[in-house]
């Protein structure tokens, strides 16, 4: 049988930009995705902590290094800079081959601790 997991999460990260006016989706720091095994155009959830929105999107590339978490787009109405997001990333596993999620922490700048 194979079951929807998570397969990695970017935990209480910092929203730093919004771009209302922009193709939608959500720029993550590259150095994060890479961390996080998140690919460019993967589906990803998003839980903001602040307001109690979920919502989906998919990833676009951010300057490595750059801490950049952006809501693009529509996602960009249910965000604030500031905010803490979850970001969650799902894949389909067989019960023996699925050993967990990845979990990456920042700290305050959205660097990786």
């Amino acid at each position: 049988m194979t079951r929807t997991m998570l397969k990695a999460k970017l935990h209480r990260v910092k929203i730093t930009d919004k771009n209302l006016h922009y193709e939608g989706s959500i720029t993550i720091d590259e150095d994060l995705m890479k961390l996080s095994d998140i690919k460019e155009y993967e589906l990803v959830q998003i839980a903001n902590i602040n307001n109690g929105q979920r919502f989906e999107t998919y990833v676009m590339r951010g300057q490595p290094g750059s801490g950049t978490i952006a809501l693009n787009g529509a996602a960009a109405r249910l965000g604030e800079v500031g905010d803490l997001v979850i970001i969650m990333s799902y894949a389909l596993y067989e019960d023996e081959e699925y050993e967990g999620p990845t979990i990456v922490r920042v700290d305050t700048q959205n660097h990786p601790i």
